[in-house]
């Protein structure tokens, strides 16, 4: 299970990315994400006339490891770290700083 959900806003702190945030579109089963904006790659892409693509060089997301992201805490104004809480039974996530709930 990963700490780090869709529509989450991330910071990355490693690669050529670092320092940028961004909003979680997907995470990926094998430990990667795809963030908006964020590892930026050119990719050609065929025209279909019955789509109405007109094809060309386009720019897309690629993934990036979930352990170069980190959740950005907006009260706190910085990134943060994930832990667990329970509460009426269910598990929540909470930063570990301040230990408010994120969800």
């Amino acid at each position: 299970m990963s700490k780090i959900k869709k529509n989450d806003e991330v910071l990355v702190i490693a690669g050529r990315d670092k320092g940028k945030r961004g909003q979680v579109i997907r995470v990926l089963d094998d430990g990667r994400a795809l963030v908006q904006g964020i590892n930026m790659v050119k990719k050609n892409e065929r025209p279909n006339p019955n789509l109405g693509k007109r094809g060309g060089i386009v720019d897309q997301e690629a993934p990036i490891q979930l352990s170069n992201l980190a959740i950005w805490n907006s009260a706190a104004g910085k990134a943060d770290k994930i832990g667990y809480s329970i509460e009426d039974g269910k598990k929540v996530r909470v930063y570990k700083s301040s230990r408010a709930k994120i969800d």
